[in-house]
């Protein structure tokens, strides 16, 4: 088994039926776990890459009833290198 995570920004709260239907989503053979962050409008799904791919969760989310907007990166952009502040000098 090979666990992966992906995170997707969606578009506006999910209605009542689409959050009854991401419970359901999580007896999907494959899905290990889905984490729903409102006040970030983001979810994690962890999923297993032997039985699926990003593009069958995208797809089950949609589904589901989840406008699904972007897909974010997991890791956050790191500063390029030789463009970090440079502290002042003491006085």
């Amino acid at each position: 088994m090979t666990t992966v995570e992906v995170l997707f920004r969606y578009e506006q709260h999910p209605t009542e039926t689409a959050m009854f239907a991401l419970g359901n989503m999580s007896e999907v053979y494959g899905i290990r776990s889905i984490q729903l962050k409102e006040e970030w409008q983001t979810i994690r799904i962890e999923y297993d890459a032997t039985r699926l791919n990003k593009a069958i969760v995208g797809q089950l989310l949609r589904r589901a009833g989840i406008n699904i907007t972007e897909e974010l990166p997991l890791i956050p952009p790191q500063p390029v290198a030789g463009t970090e502040a440079v502290p002042a000098p003491a006085k």
